[in-house]
């Protein structure tokens, strides 16, 4: 037994790669200079699916070149990136020279995230890889035209035709080449927190044939003019705008005192095809005002804001279409029950409450942290019978005014 050693040489590859895949990069660096066995398990793509480099402060250009070449591969699925726009440093970041190799050498690259990242030494969104499904942006700098989308040349078009037909005979499929080759294929844009993004970049955005989903959060320079020109209309030469999008999250949650476009405003217009909302902060109010002209709308969320009994109900009056309703980290501010302003409660809920809706028993009174406001719940149940109702870490407060 004195020659018996408890060691990790004893365990599988399958085994120590589950183990490593709970340390950072910068932990799986330094761990690849074990020994070769640890060197060569470390390379194991199976690592390198979700690379997050967010909490590495510091990282420049040469870096990210580092791993690209000795690291990052076929297995790469999700990039978190932080920039230096905040950093003293300050120097390049990104280049389109990097940007090309990462496109060749990481072809399942589906979501990049970049935080503090300058991006104005960039042309355009085209550099970035063509296999992208969603594309994160938080405190970020860009170009004016960077989201613009020009039509390739055919030389171009046709060498992006072919490196996408040697990645799928190397991965062993077959079939048509991907139509991202042809244009930009992201699905998913987040925009939290850039100053620089205005009513143009929003527009240019209609360019982007399978965006579906888009998200801006304290994105401040956008308008109600500019979301009223992206909305999806349908006019004599067909739909205009942001046509397929289905998804659309406006919010504010500046300081008080911040500059407030009340960009949900342009919501007014309508938006075709337009499936679900989500309004946060100060853009809570003005978006209720224009939710009614929303006819597609089946799904609606507001967080972070404070909200009235009547408001909600005089908003969601007309949504009849409305299947899911969801109240996530609201205030309600409710007035002292008296005979006169529990009269008007339920005159608010008169409508539809003869189609077999009841009042309800003693249990519905019960304050809860999924039911707060009881009489909301029974006064929106007969508005809209078929809509979800759902409360998440929200509270009451008595007002009385």
């Amino acid at each position: 037994m004195a020659d018996f050693r408890t060691t990790l040489d004893y365990f599988p590859d399958n085994i120590l790669i589950d183990i490593l895949s709970y340390l950072g990069v910068r932990e799986l660096i330094r761990t690849g200079r074990v020994s070769k066995r640890w060197r060569r398990l470390v390379k194991d793509q199976r690592l390198w699916r979700a690379v997050d480099l967010t909490a590495w402060k510091g990282v420049t250009s040469r870096m990210l070149w580092v791993l690209l070449r000795q690291y990052l591969g076929t297995g790469l699925r999700c990039l978190r990136l932080r920039g230096l726009l905040l950093s003293a440093r300050g120097g390049a970041f990104l280049s389109e020279s990097w940007l090309k190799a990462l496109s060749s050498r990481c072809p399942r690259l589906r979501s990049l995230s970049l935080l503090h990242a300058d991006l104005r030494g960039l042309r355009s969104c085209q550099l970035l890889p063509t296999t992208l499904q969603v594309l994160e942006l938080r405190g970020c700098e860009l170009p004016q035209s960077f989201f613009t989308q020009t039509p390739r040349s055919p030389e171009k078009q046709a060498e992006a035709a072919s490196t996408a037909s040697t990645q799928q005979q190397g991965r062993g499929q077959t079939g048509k080449v991907p139509a991202s080759t042809s244009g930009i294929a992201i699905e998913t844009m987040v925009l939290d927190n850039v100053p620089s993004f205005t009513d143009l970049h929003l527009q240019s955005l209609a360019s982007w044939l399978k965006l579906s989903r888009l998200e801006l959060r304290n994105v401040l320079r956008v308008t109600a003019e500019g979301l009223r020109r992206s909305a999806a209309q349908e006019t004599d030469s067909g739909l205009n705008g942001l046509s397929r999008l289905k998804y659309l999250e406006i919010g504010h949650f500046g300081r008080p005192g911040a500059q407030l476009q009340m960009a949900s405003l342009g919501l007014g217009v309508g938006w075709l095809g337009l499936e679900e909302l989500s309004l946060g902060g100060k853009e809570v109010g003005p978006g209720l005002l224009s939710a009614s002209r929303l006819r597609d709308l089946k799904r609606l969320r507001l967080r972070c804001c404070k909200l009235r009994e009547m408001q909600v109900l005089r908003s969601c009056r007309t949504l009849r279409e409305l299947r899911r309703l969801e109240f996530c980290e609201v205030f309600f501010q409710v007035c002292p029950k008296t005979p006169e302003r529990g009269g008007e409660r339920e005159r608010q809920g008169e409508e539809g409450r003869e189609d077999g809706a009841d009042g309800g028993d003693e249990s519905n009174d019960k304050l809860d942290e999924n039911d707060p406001v009881p009489s909301l719940r029974r006064s929106l149940a007969a508005l809209l019978p078929q809509c979800t109702l759902l409360f998440t870490n929200c509270t009451v407060t008595t007002t009385s005014d």
